[in-house]
Protein backbone atom coordinates (compact mmCIF):
# COMPACT_ATOMS: atom_id res chain seq x y z
CA UNK A 1 0.00 0.00 0.00
CA UNK A 2 0.99 3.59 -0.64
CA UNK A 3 -0.33 6.54 1.33
CA UNK A 4 -0.95 9.61 -0.82
CA UNK A 5 -1.00 12.85 1.15
CA UNK A 6 -2.74 15.93 -0.24
CA UNK A 7 -2.86 19.31 1.49
CA UNK A 8 -5.58 21.90 1.00
CA UNK A 9 -6.23 25.54 1.83
CA UNK A 10 -8.67 27.75 -0.03
CA UNK A 11 -8.38 26.10 -3.45
CA UNK A 12 -11.14 26.24 -6.04
CA UNK A 13 -13.46 23.26 -5.57
CA UNK A 14 -13.29 22.37 -9.26
CA UNK A 15 -9.54 21.70 -8.89
CA UNK A 16 -10.21 19.40 -5.95
CA UNK A 17 -12.89 17.51 -7.87
CA UNK A 18 -10.65 16.86 -10.90
CA UNK A 19 -7.83 15.73 -8.64
CA UNK A 20 -9.97 13.25 -6.69
CA UNK A 21 -11.72 12.00 -9.82
CA UNK A 22 -8.35 11.18 -11.36
CA UNK A 23 -7.45 9.17 -8.26
CA UNK A 24 -10.81 7.45 -8.25
CA UNK A 25 -10.08 6.21 -11.79
CA UNK A 26 -6.72 4.61 -10.99
CA UNK A 27 -6.15 1.18 -12.51
CA UNK A 28 -4.35 0.06 -9.35
CA UNK A 29 -6.28 0.47 -6.08
CA UNK A 30 -3.37 -0.31 -3.73
CA UNK A 31 -3.35 3.13 -2.17
CA UNK A 32 -5.11 5.33 0.34
CA UNK A 33 -5.48 9.10 0.28
CA UNK A 34 -5.27 11.36 3.31
CA UNK A 35 -6.39 14.92 2.62
CA UNK A 36 -5.40 17.54 5.19
CA UNK A 37 -7.64 20.60 5.19
CA UNK A 38 -5.21 22.97 6.91
CA UNK A 39 -7.13 26.05 7.96
CA UNK A 40 -9.33 26.58 4.90
CA UNK A 41 -12.32 28.89 4.56
CA UNK A 42 -13.61 26.68 1.76
CA UNK A 43 -14.98 23.51 3.37
CA UNK A 44 -14.78 20.28 1.39
CA UNK A 45 -16.26 17.75 3.80
CA UNK A 46 -19.35 17.06 1.67
CA UNK A 47 -17.28 16.74 -1.51
CA UNK A 48 -14.85 14.27 0.05
CA UNK A 49 -17.66 12.04 1.32
CA UNK A 50 -18.24 10.96 -2.29
CA UNK A 51 -14.75 9.39 -2.37
CA UNK A 52 -14.59 6.44 0.01
CA UNK A 53 -10.83 6.01 -0.43
CA UNK A 54 -10.15 9.49 1.03
CA UNK A 55 -9.67 10.21 4.72
CA UNK A 56 -10.16 13.88 5.62
CA UNK A 57 -8.25 15.52 8.46
CA UNK A 58 -9.37 19.05 9.30
CA UNK A 59 -7.10 21.39 11.25
CA UNK A 60 -8.62 24.46 12.88
CA UNK A 61 -5.76 26.69 11.71
CA UNK A 62 -7.56 29.34 9.63
CA UNK A 63 -5.84 32.19 11.50
CA UNK A 64 -2.36 30.73 11.30
CA UNK A 65 0.42 30.92 8.77
CA UNK A 66 0.24 28.22 6.11
CA UNK A 67 2.57 25.38 7.10
CA UNK A 68 2.60 22.63 4.49
CA UNK A 69 5.35 20.83 6.38
CA UNK A 70 3.16 20.36 9.44
CA UNK A 71 0.16 19.32 7.35
CA UNK A 72 2.32 16.58 5.79
CA UNK A 73 3.93 15.55 9.07
CA UNK A 74 0.56 15.12 10.81
CA UNK A 75 -0.12 12.27 8.39
CA UNK A 76 3.45 10.93 8.26
CA UNK A 77 3.70 10.64 12.04
CA UNK A 78 0.99 7.94 12.11
CA UNK A 79 1.53 6.45 8.65
CA UNK A 80 1.58 2.64 8.65
CA UNK A 81 2.08 1.98 4.92
CA UNK A 82 5.66 1.34 3.73
CA UNK A 83 5.55 4.08 1.09
CA UNK A 84 4.42 7.68 1.29
CA UNK A 85 3.68 9.95 -1.67
CA UNK A 86 3.46 13.72 -1.20
CA UNK A 87 1.15 15.14 -3.85
CA UNK A 88 -0.67 18.38 -4.49
CA UNK A 89 -4.35 19.26 -4.59
CA UNK A 90 -4.10 20.94 -8.00
CA UNK A 91 -2.81 17.83 -9.80
CA UNK A 92 -4.62 15.56 -12.26
CA UNK A 93 -3.13 12.06 -12.08
CA UNK A 94 -2.56 9.65 -14.97
CA UNK A 95 -4.85 6.57 -14.69
CA UNK A 96 -1.75 4.35 -14.36
CA UNK A 97 -0.07 6.63 -11.83
CA UNK A 98 -0.40 4.28 -8.83
CA UNK A 99 0.45 1.26 -10.97
CA UNK A 100 3.71 2.93 -12.02
CA UNK A 101 4.45 3.96 -8.43
CA UNK A 102 4.08 0.33 -7.37
CA UNK A 103 6.57 -0.72 -10.06
CA UNK A 104 9.05 2.05 -9.15
CA UNK A 105 9.19 1.41 -5.41
CA UNK A 106 12.75 1.06 -4.19
CA UNK A 107 13.82 0.37 -0.63
CA UNK A 108 15.87 3.46 0.18
CA UNK A 109 15.39 5.79 -2.77
CA UNK A 110 13.09 8.78 -3.14
CA UNK A 111 11.64 9.52 -6.56
CA UNK A 112 10.12 12.81 -7.66
CA UNK A 113 8.26 13.39 -10.87
CA UNK A 114 8.19 15.74 -13.82
CA UNK A 115 4.88 17.58 -14.08
CA UNK A 116 3.03 18.88 -17.12
CA UNK A 117 1.55 22.36 -16.67
CA UNK A 118 -1.80 23.22 -18.25
CA UNK A 119 -2.90 26.69 -19.30
CA UNK A 120 -6.13 28.25 -18.06
CA UNK A 121 -8.33 26.97 -20.90
CA UNK A 122 -7.06 23.38 -20.69
CA UNK A 123 -7.45 23.34 -16.90
CA UNK A 124 -11.19 23.92 -17.19
CA UNK A 125 -11.73 20.87 -19.37
CA UNK A 126 -12.99 17.51 -18.13
CA UNK A 127 -11.39 15.15 -20.65
CA UNK A 128 -9.27 11.98 -20.55
CA UNK A 129 -5.72 12.49 -19.28
CA UNK A 130 -4.00 11.88 -22.62
CA UNK A 131 -6.15 14.50 -24.41
CA UNK A 132 -4.89 17.46 -22.38
CA UNK A 133 -2.44 19.77 -24.18
CA UNK A 134 0.60 20.46 -22.00
CA UNK A 135 1.81 24.05 -21.98
CA UNK A 136 5.25 23.31 -20.49
CA UNK A 137 7.01 20.77 -18.26
CA UNK A 138 8.74 21.16 -14.92
CA UNK A 139 12.50 20.58 -14.57
CA UNK A 140 14.56 18.97 -11.82
CA UNK A 141 14.36 22.12 -9.69
CA UNK A 142 10.64 21.51 -9.04
CA UNK A 143 11.06 19.14 -6.13
CA UNK A 144 7.50 18.40 -5.05
CA UNK A 145 5.51 15.29 -6.00
CA UNK A 146 7.80 12.78 -4.30
CA UNK A 147 7.53 9.09 -3.41
CA UNK A 148 9.32 8.23 -0.15
CA UNK A 149 10.12 5.17 1.87
CA UNK A 150 8.03 5.97 4.96
CA UNK A 151 10.56 4.86 7.56
CA UNK A 152 13.39 6.70 5.82
CA UNK A 153 11.35 9.91 5.81
CA UNK A 154 10.51 9.42 9.49
CA UNK A 155 14.19 8.86 10.29
CA UNK A 156 15.02 12.45 9.24
CA UNK A 157 11.99 13.75 11.20
CA UNK A 158 9.88 14.38 8.13
CA UNK A 159 9.47 17.85 6.68
CA UNK A 160 11.03 20.84 8.43
CA UNK A 161 8.27 22.80 10.17
CA UNK A 162 10.35 25.98 10.22
CA UNK A 163 9.01 26.62 6.72
CA UNK A 164 5.88 28.74 6.97
CA UNK A 165 4.27 30.49 4.05
CA UNK A 166 5.16 29.15 0.60
CA UNK A 167 8.33 27.51 -0.66
CA UNK A 168 11.43 25.69 0.43
CA UNK A 169 10.12 22.66 2.32
CA UNK A 170 10.12 20.30 -0.69
CA UNK A 171 13.71 21.04 -1.67
CA UNK A 172 14.80 20.97 1.97
CA UNK A 173 13.65 17.38 2.49
CA UNK A 174 15.49 16.29 -0.68
CA UNK A 175 18.68 18.02 0.47
CA UNK A 176 18.55 16.34 3.88
CA UNK A 177 17.94 12.92 2.35
CA UNK A 178 21.00 13.36 0.14
CA UNK A 179 23.00 14.57 3.13
CA UNK A 180 21.99 11.37 4.93
CA UNK A 181 23.28 9.25 2.03
CA UNK A 182 20.01 8.40 0.27
CA UNK A 183 19.42 8.68 -3.46
CA UNK A 184 16.84 11.10 -4.84
CA UNK A 185 15.92 10.43 -8.47
CA UNK A 186 14.00 12.59 -10.97
CA UNK A 187 11.49 10.64 -13.10
CA UNK A 188 10.98 11.98 -16.63
CA UNK A 189 10.04 8.86 -18.59
CA UNK A 190 6.34 9.73 -18.70
CA UNK A 191 4.20 12.64 -17.56
CA UNK A 192 2.08 11.18 -14.78
CA UNK A 193 0.70 14.43 -13.36
CA UNK A 194 -0.82 17.56 -14.82
CA UNK A 195 -0.82 20.82 -12.90
CA UNK A 196 -4.11 22.71 -13.16
CA UNK A 197 -3.82 26.43 -13.74
CA UNK A 198 -5.24 28.61 -10.98
CA UNK A 199 -5.08 32.24 -9.99
CA UNK A 200 -2.41 33.34 -7.56
CA UNK A 201 -3.63 34.53 -4.21
CA UNK A 202 -2.47 38.01 -3.23
CA UNK A 203 -3.03 39.70 0.08
CA UNK A 204 -5.60 42.49 0.07
CA UNK A 205 -5.60 45.49 2.39
CA UNK A 206 -8.79 44.14 3.98
CA UNK A 207 -7.27 40.74 4.78
CA UNK A 208 -6.53 39.93 8.42
CA UNK A 209 -4.91 36.53 7.88
CA UNK A 210 -1.35 36.34 9.24
CA UNK A 211 1.26 37.28 6.68
CA UNK A 212 5.00 37.93 6.84
CA UNK A 213 6.32 39.66 3.70
CA UNK A 214 9.92 38.48 4.21
CA UNK A 215 9.29 34.78 4.86
CA UNK A 216 10.12 33.70 1.32
CA UNK A 217 13.56 35.32 1.57
CA UNK A 218 14.12 33.88 5.05
CA UNK A 219 13.08 30.40 3.87
CA UNK A 220 15.47 30.62 0.93
CA UNK A 221 18.45 31.48 3.12
CA UNK A 222 17.45 28.88 5.72
CA UNK A 223 17.58 26.27 2.95
CA UNK A 224 21.06 27.44 1.96
CA UNK A 225 22.28 26.91 5.52
CA UNK A 226 20.78 23.40 5.48
CA UNK A 227 22.95 22.69 2.44
CA UNK A 228 26.08 24.25 3.92
CA UNK A 229 25.82 22.49 7.29
CA UNK A 230 25.00 19.08 5.73
CA UNK A 231 21.96 18.87 7.96
CA UNK A 232 20.01 15.61 7.95
CA UNK A 233 17.36 15.79 10.71
CA UNK A 234 14.82 18.58 11.07
CA UNK A 235 12.70 19.74 14.01
CA UNK A 236 15.41 18.89 16.54
CA UNK A 237 14.12 21.25 19.23
CA UNK A 238 10.43 20.44 18.70
CA UNK A 239 8.22 17.43 18.37
CA UNK A 240 6.89 17.23 14.82
CA UNK A 241 3.53 16.44 13.21
CA UNK A 242 1.65 17.70 16.27
CA UNK A 243 -1.95 18.86 16.18
CA UNK A 244 -4.21 18.77 19.27
CA UNK A 245 -7.79 19.87 18.65
CA UNK A 246 -8.48 20.45 22.36
CA UNK A 247 -5.79 23.15 22.44
CA UNK A 248 -7.73 25.12 19.83
CA UNK A 249 -10.93 24.78 21.83
CA UNK A 250 -9.01 26.14 24.83
CA UNK A 251 -8.29 29.38 22.96
CA UNK A 252 -11.84 30.50 23.75
CA UNK A 253 -10.97 31.02 27.42
CA UNK A 254 -7.95 33.22 28.11
CA UNK A 255 -6.07 33.26 31.44
CA UNK A 256 -4.62 36.69 30.70
CA UNK A 257 -5.81 39.50 28.44
CA UNK A 258 -3.22 42.16 27.58
CA UNK A 259 -3.81 45.48 25.84
CA UNK A 260 -0.56 46.92 24.52
CA UNK A 261 0.55 49.79 22.31
CA UNK A 262 3.26 49.91 19.71
CA UNK A 263 5.80 51.18 22.21
CA UNK A 264 8.98 49.18 21.70
CA UNK A 265 9.24 48.56 25.46
CA UNK A 266 5.68 47.16 25.58
CA UNK A 267 6.21 44.73 22.75
CA UNK A 268 9.66 43.45 23.60
CA UNK A 269 8.98 43.04 27.31
CA UNK A 270 5.75 41.16 26.49
CA UNK A 271 7.65 38.73 24.28
CA UNK A 272 10.45 38.22 26.82
CA UNK A 273 8.36 37.99 30.00
CA UNK A 274 5.09 36.48 28.78
CA UNK A 275 5.31 34.65 25.44
CA UNK A 276 8.65 33.03 26.18
CA UNK A 277 8.07 32.39 29.90
CA UNK A 278 4.46 31.43 30.66
CA UNK A 279 3.49 27.77 30.44
CA UNK A 280 0.10 26.04 30.24
CA UNK A 281 -1.71 29.36 29.94
CA UNK A 282 -3.93 30.90 27.28
CA UNK A 283 -2.69 34.40 26.51
CA UNK A 284 -4.75 36.97 24.67
CA UNK A 285 -3.16 40.17 23.41
CA UNK A 286 -4.25 43.21 21.41
CA UNK A 287 -1.80 45.83 20.13
CA UNK A 288 -2.96 49.24 18.91
CA UNK A 289 -1.20 52.44 17.97
CA UNK A 290 -0.16 54.58 20.93
CA UNK A 291 -1.87 58.03 20.98
CA UNK A 292 1.56 59.67 21.19
CA UNK A 293 2.88 57.83 18.15
CA UNK A 294 3.90 60.45 15.59
CA UNK A 295 2.36 63.19 17.75
CA UNK A 296 3.54 66.76 17.34
CA UNK A 297 5.05 66.63 20.81
CA UNK A 298 7.13 63.53 20.13
CA UNK A 299 8.07 64.71 16.66
CA UNK A 300 9.28 68.03 18.06
CA UNK A 301 11.31 66.36 20.81
CA UNK A 302 12.90 64.09 18.21
CA UNK A 303 13.74 67.13 16.05
CA UNK A 304 15.35 68.84 19.07
CA UNK A 305 17.23 65.59 19.81
CA UNK A 306 15.60 65.25 23.19
CA UNK A 307 14.77 61.93 24.81
CA UNK A 308 11.72 60.39 23.13
CA UNK A 309 9.58 57.30 23.41
CA UNK A 310 10.69 54.55 21.07
CA UNK A 311 7.93 53.11 18.91
CA UNK A 312 7.79 50.25 16.41
CA UNK A 313 5.91 50.24 13.13
CA UNK A 314 2.97 47.84 13.26
CA UNK A 315 4.39 45.94 10.30
CA UNK A 316 7.62 45.39 12.28
CA UNK A 317 5.64 44.16 15.29
CA UNK A 318 3.75 41.79 13.01
CA UNK A 319 7.00 40.33 11.70
CA UNK A 320 8.58 40.17 15.17
CA UNK A 321 5.68 38.23 16.68
CA UNK A 322 5.37 35.79 13.79
CA UNK A 323 9.11 35.09 13.87
CA UNK A 324 8.84 34.47 17.62
CA UNK A 325 6.08 31.94 17.02
CA UNK A 326 7.96 30.16 14.23
CA UNK A 327 11.24 30.00 16.13
CA UNK A 328 9.96 29.29 19.64
CA UNK A 329 6.25 28.45 19.79
CA UNK A 330 5.46 26.67 16.53
CA UNK A 331 3.69 23.76 18.24
CA UNK A 332 1.35 26.04 20.18
CA UNK A 333 -2.24 26.51 19.12
CA UNK A 334 -2.72 30.14 18.17
CA UNK A 335 -4.83 32.62 16.23
CA UNK A 336 -3.26 35.72 14.76
CA UNK A 337 -4.74 38.71 12.94
CA UNK A 338 -3.18 41.86 11.56
CA UNK A 339 -5.69 44.48 10.43
CA UNK A 340 -3.86 46.87 8.13
CA UNK A 341 -6.74 49.33 7.95
CA UNK A 342 -7.25 49.60 11.70
CA UNK A 343 -3.54 49.11 12.46
CA UNK A 344 -4.35 46.50 15.07
CA UNK A 345 -2.73 43.17 15.89
CA UNK A 346 -4.58 40.41 17.69
CA UNK A 347 -3.06 37.23 19.11
CA UNK A 348 -4.43 34.45 21.27
CA UNK A 349 -2.12 31.54 22.00
CA UNK A 350 -2.05 28.48 24.26
CA UNK A 351 1.45 28.27 25.69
Amino acid sequence: MITIILTFRNRDISLVTRCLESLKNQTNKEFEVVLVEYGSKAKINELVQAYTFVKLIRCNTEQQLWCKSRAINIVLKNCKTPFFFVGDMDMIFHPNFVEILQNLKLNQEAIYFQVGFLNEAESKKDIPFHEYLINFKSNEEATGMTLFNTEVLKSIHGYDEFYNGWGGEDTDVHVRLKNAGYKVNFYTENILMLHQWHTKQYRKASDTMPFHPKLEQINHQYLEFTRQTKKTKANLNFDWGIYTESDYVALKNANFDFNLTNKEADVKSFISNVLLVEKDKVIKMTIMLDPNYKSIKETTKRFLKKKTISFLEMSSINNLLLECIINNLRNCAYQFQYDLNKQTIYLVIKL
